[in-house]
């Protein structure tokens, strides 16, 4: 397919970035110097990004086999969330607040609370072969995997619990729905972000459009038409009062892609991971629907 050109300032979540040429990745062949992405719905595209890649709609897929539900890198959350609740498969109720594509989800260990998606993951595919879980450097909002997750495998189990669907609604309607790239920053050990951000005086700043929203602390808002650089500024004024005053240096959970400020930070890109193949015992297995 070659390219594709993008618009991210209408593609990405937090609705900032310009016009992009997108490399679409079909097979094995890709640029290994281009940095991967997916529904851009963590990230924060620069005045200056590096190469980009993504994968095409070939990885769009969800299907049971060998005893586990194996899902495509470039399958989004909604999609993987529906095929649960009419498939009465349990585990995955929290993903529909997740948005994001597989791959994506996976390479950051994507979650709410203890629910993450590592925790019934069994391996991941890509061109270099598979990976399983225990080969993979993992934790909170953190995988260790630099490749393109073509798929991933993981066990499955019936009983879809729409209770928890709930629950987990619950848990996000303390967040703005002014467009954002989600949580700003990872929660430090023992403390929470927003908290932080609060302490410090930061909660509803403004500059240019874009905002720490009056809402929810840990969320960087474009309020109107925001800037990259406005988000930059933002981002790096939360970490430095936040260290001047408790000595705790933020993490960005949300990706920032710009050449420069990629060069001054200690990297923190995860493209993705490697999926699974059908050397377990396999049986015919299916989720009865209720």
């Amino acid at each position: 397919m070659g390219f594709k050109n993008i618009n991210f300032s209408k593609y990405s979540s937090i609705k900032i970035g310009k016009s992009a040429d997108v490399f679409i990745i079909e097979d094995c062949n890709f640029p290994q110097d281009s940095y991967l992405i997916g529904g851009c719905n963590n990230t924060l595209i620069g005045t200056n990004p590096p190469p980009l890649m993504m994968l095409s709609k070939k990885y769009d897929y969800i299907k049971i086999e060998d005893d586990m539900l194996k899902i495509g890198g470039a399958t989004p959350s909604g999609k993987i969330a529906s095929f649960c609740k009419k498939n009465n498969i349990a585990n995955f109720e929290f993903v529909s607040h997740l948005p994001g594509k597989l791959g994506g989800l996976v390479a950051m260990n994507a979650g709410l609370k203890e629910f993450e998606m590592f925790n019934h993951l069994i391996c991941i595919s890509t061109c270099q072969g598979i990976k399983f879980k225990n080969e993979i450097q993992h934790g909170y909002r953190y995988a260790e995997i630099n490749t393109p997750i073509l798929e991933a495998s993981f066990s499955l189990a019936c009983g879809f619990d729409a209770n928890k669907v709930e629950m987990f609604k619950k848990m996000r309607s303390n967040q703005p729905t002014t467009p954002s790239a989600g949580s700003c920053f990872k929660n430090p050990v023992g403390d929470y972000a927003g908290r932080l951000i609060e302490a410090v005086g930061l909660k509803g700043l403004r500059r240019g459009g874009m905002e720490f929203s009056t809402v929810h602390a840990n969320f960087l808002v474009n309020k109107d038409r925001g800037a990259f650089d406005d988000a930059l500024f933002l981002i790096q004024e939360a970490q430095k009062r936040v260290y001047e005053m408790f000595g705790i240096w933020l993490e960005n959970e949300i990706v920032v892609l710009d050449k420069r400020y990629m060069e001054e930070q200690s990297p923190l890109l995860n493209p993705h991971a490697k999926a699974c193949g059908n050397k377990l015992e396999t049986k015919h297995y299916t989720c009865v629907k209720t």
